[in-house]
């Protein structure tokens, strides 16, 4: 059983990622089929890897109750378990709570980062990673971080429209926390402003960020 990683984040909030490695029939053993088309094979595999992860956390996670919101969440109507999926090359990761709204994103590191960076960087953040851009890898990893937990806002958010530049705005600098954690402090900008934290770690070139703490409004 290849988990790859879990984390107890509090008696209410797990989290974890899959290596996928087994073929889509034995998810489908084990998950209901989607209830929207996804048409290309691995995508499909991805999904149901991110799926089955989901009662791995919660033994009771009920998975025949998931709904698709008009913005591509994933929900459950009744909100017994918050919870967030993602998925990125060979791998799948999932969030849930059942008392607080949850975001997670999983990124490999690769160069092609740097495409994007104008669509979801400010001028002001680009500027503060350039502090790294003597450490051509270092540098290339923070930005994959910044644009993992951007992506874990998002999906914290659930509610699409938002423009990450100028609504998910980095708030001070990152901090390194123990066991090879980071925490980076994010404002919410659309709307009443808010105050996330977010976690993040690399894992040999694979970043995961997640938040799963209630924000704070600025008043």
């Amino acid at each position: 059983m290849p988990i790859f990683y879990q984390h107890n984040i509090n008696p209410s909030t797990t989290l974890g990622i899959w290596k996928i490695e087994e073929p889509e029939s034995f998810f489908l053993d084990k998950v209901p089929p989607l209830k929207h088309q996804v048409s290309h094979p691995y995508k499909r595999l991805q999904h149901l890897a991110g799926r089955y992860l989901l009662p791995f956390l919660f033994n009771d996670f009920p998975l025949e109750e998931i709904k698709i919101a008009d913005t591509r969440k994933p929900f459950l109507e009744s909100e017994r378990y918050h919870f967030s999926i993602s998925h990125c090359g060979n791998y799948a990761a999932a969030i849930a709570s059942g008392v607080q709204r949850v975001g997670v994103d999983v990124e490999l590191v690769t160069p092609r980062i740097k495409n994007i960076a104008s669509k979801f960087l400010s001028d002001k953040e680009r500027a503060y990673l350039d502090e790294w851009s003597h450490l051509p890898a270092l540098h290339l990893e923070m930005m994959t971080v910044m644009w993992s937990a951007k992506e874990a806002i998002f999906k914290w958010n659930g509610a699409g429209q938002v423009d990450f530049r100028k609504h998910i705005k980095l708030n001070g600098a990152m901090v390194s926390l123990a066991g090879d954690w980071l925490e980076v402090p994010f404002i919410f900008a659309k709307g009443k402003p808010h105050r996330l934290r977010i976690i993040a770690r690399n894992f040999n070139g694979l970043i995961l960020a997640y938040v799963a703490s209630e924000a704070s409004v600025l008043t």
